[in-house]
């Protein structure tokens, strides 16, 4: 059995800009095929449009709001709402509430820096979104 807390991992910031804690990964567990992280986003902030090379990824998000931008769609999203990123898919998200924007990340294969990959250009997307505030 393996069990953790997120007390007990030091979290780190990722490529696109969030803080995550990695809860299960390879490089800290026995798990070979998927990792499970915390992202964390502060209010007003956003993380940086990227794409995952291999990894699709599901966000779960467990508290605060804000808006998912994958590809050409957004969507407003909360507390319980489930998103599928497919692999491929650029995409980021913008904190739009008043608190922390917490996200459960899933990851199959596991999340890595060199499978990451920063779009260029300066997120028209999120231009728009603050446009809309």
């Amino acid at each position: 059995m393996i069990l953790r807390n997120r007390r007990m991992i030091e979290p780190f910031i990722t490529k696109d800009g969030s803080e995550v804690r990695e809860l299960l990964h390879p490089k800290n567990s026995r798990v070979h095929k998927l990792s499970i992280a915390e992202a964390r986003v502060r209010p007003g902030g956003a993380t940086k449009e990227h794409f995952h090379r291999t990894s699709e990824e599901v966000y779960y998000i467990l508290s605060g709001e804000g808006e998912m931008y994958i590809d050409e769609e957004k969507a407003r999203i909360k507390a319980g709402d489930v998103v599928l990123i497919p692999a491929g898919a650029r995409h980021y998200v913008v904190n739009k509430g008043e608190e922390e924007l917490i996200i459960l990340c899933a990851c199959s294969p596991p999340y890595s820096h060199e499978d990451t990959v920063l779009t260029e250009g300066d997120q028209p997307y999120l231009r728009g979104s603050q446009e809309d505030s």
